[in-house]
């Protein structure tokens, strides 16, 4: 296939932007970059898209998602409103994950999914979460993924919350999960995992001490780490040391581990998660409506920590994730100084590649568009009505890009969207079958409230 008549960002580090140049993609690989007329007279007999001047980019990356959320969207939560964010997760999350079934688990996974492409995210990083669904959930979800085509992470959330034998079979999920990836069950490279523990606010120390001991080599950890106060403080009171500790003791930080939030860490913690090379997941609009309060994140990425971006099951447009990124910490701390363009570019970009890298065997190369790149592409019907260069990028996308402007969605080198026309997945069937199937869903959420 050849992608030509582009403006190609090519996300390198430095960045560069040519007009009118062309991409060839072979298999799944980015083989060729160089001006449309060049690359139109070698590849003559290709499949071709015509850019018209869009945009090509790669596609956008997610570092911390819930598929399992879906379902929270529009649904009124029974009784008085959450004064904290320990009742948000008693009054919302932890009702709905339980209200969770095999079939409204992939309807999640599928809504999610459509969503994905049409907002040009291309990788996701999931944790999911239904105990009353553990066995074989992530198989579930795996074959969404498998058949939309994206790219994806999966784990499965541990918790003691509902009993050690809940816990065990979250372990067991996990285990029996990322087994079966190292024995080759990938996607041909589109499907990695991690071993999924909710937070330590819901596990105690044998379960840490239990899923440390189970991870199967090779693997890191996905985790909620000082979302609220509420952690720090219960974690003092129960187990006398503070979240980042209790990980860093029973060997759950590292460089393969991802920690959701950080917002609550200290300086301490901090240490901890640099000293481990673990990778840290921003979600400012979730923190924003949780009233949680905002990561230090500014000092975080200034001393050289892995700080990436997410989502935490908001709408997949993370240029919205961007631009929350960077008005958030100047409204926090009452200066428009705070939070630079670049420092949101370097997580949501070069952070987040890094991260999907690793985690899908391609390098420093995935996110790029260069040579043997793996083909993850969108292309962006941005007309800029001022100079676009790699030096104000970022404020073009804070201050200009919409989600509505991406118009085809290319994964593994598979057209998955193209001029705004999905092409495997049926948007209209799959949201018709959700919407059957919610009534169900809300019924028992509204049961574990005592509603009838």
């Amino acid at each position: 296939m050849l992608i030509y008549n582009a403006k190609v960002v090519t996300w390198e580090k430095p960045n560069q932007i040519h007009d009118n140049y062309a991409v060839y993609i072979q298999g799944n690989l980015i083989k060729e970059i160089g001006p449309s007329s060049e690359l139109l007279k070698k590849y003559p007999a290709e499949d071709k898209i015509d850019a018209d001047e869009q945009l090509l980019m790669p596609g956008s990356i997610c570092a911390h998602t819930h598929f399992y959320g879906a379902y929270s969207r529009g649904m009124g939560i029974p009784g008085v409103p959450s004064k904290d964010f320990p009742e948000n997760l008693e009054n919302l999350w932890f009702k709905l994950d339980r209200s969770l079934d095999e079939e409204s688990t992939r309807l999640s996974a599928q809504i999610f999914a459509i969503d994905a492409i049409k907002a040009g995210c291309t990788t996701l990083f999931d944790h999911h979460a239904s105990p009353e669904f553990i066995d074989g959930s992530l198989d579930v979800i795996a074959d969404v993924i498998d058949k939309s085509g994206l790219r994806a992470s999966l784990c499965y959330e541990v918790t003691d919350r509902n009993g050690k034998n809940g816990t065990k079979a979250g372990i067991r999920e996990n285990v029996r999960f990322l087994t079966s990836l190292k024995a080759g069950k990938n996607l041909g490279g589109r499907l990695a995992g991690a071993f999924g523990i909710h937070a330590c606010l819901t596990v105690d120390e044998e379960t840490l001490e239990d899923c440390a001991a189970a991870i199967p080599d090779g693997f890191g950890f996905h985790i909620h780490l000082a979302e609220s106060q509420e952690d720090e403080w219960d974690s003092l009171y129960r187990f006398g040391a503070r979240c980042g500790q209790r990980l860093y003791q029973h060997h759950i930080l590292g460089d393969r581990t991802i920690v959701a939030h950080a917002v609550h860490v200290d300086a301490r913690e901090m240490e901890l998660l640099k000293e481990t090379g673990t990778w840290i997941s921003h979600q400012p609009r979730s923190n924003m409506n949780n009233a949680v309060g905002a990561a230090q994140v500014e000092s975080m990425l200034a001393d050289g920590m892995k700080v990436c971006l997410g989502n935490d099951g908001f709408t997949f447009d993370m240029w919205s994730e961007w631009k929350t990124a960077y008005f958030l910490q100047k409204v926090i701390h009452r200066d428009p100084r705070r939070m630079n363009g670049y420092d949101v570019q370097e997580m949501a970009i070069y952070n987040n590649a890094k991260l999907a890298g690793q985690a899908f065997g391609f390098g420093d190369q995935f996110g790029t568009i260069t040579v043997n790149a793996p083909a993850d592409l969108i292309l962006v019907d941005y007309k800029p009505f001022t100079d676009l260069n790699p030096g104000n990028i970022p404020w073009h996308i804070i201050f200009g890009f919409r989600e509505a402007m991406i118009t085809t969605t290319i994964v593994d080198g598979k057209v998955l969207m193209l001029n705004r026309e999905l092409t495997t997945m049926d948007e209209k069937a799959i949201c018709a079958r959700s919407r059957e199937k919610c009534p169900e869903v809300w019924r028992r959420f509204s049961e574990l409230h005592g509603v009838k």
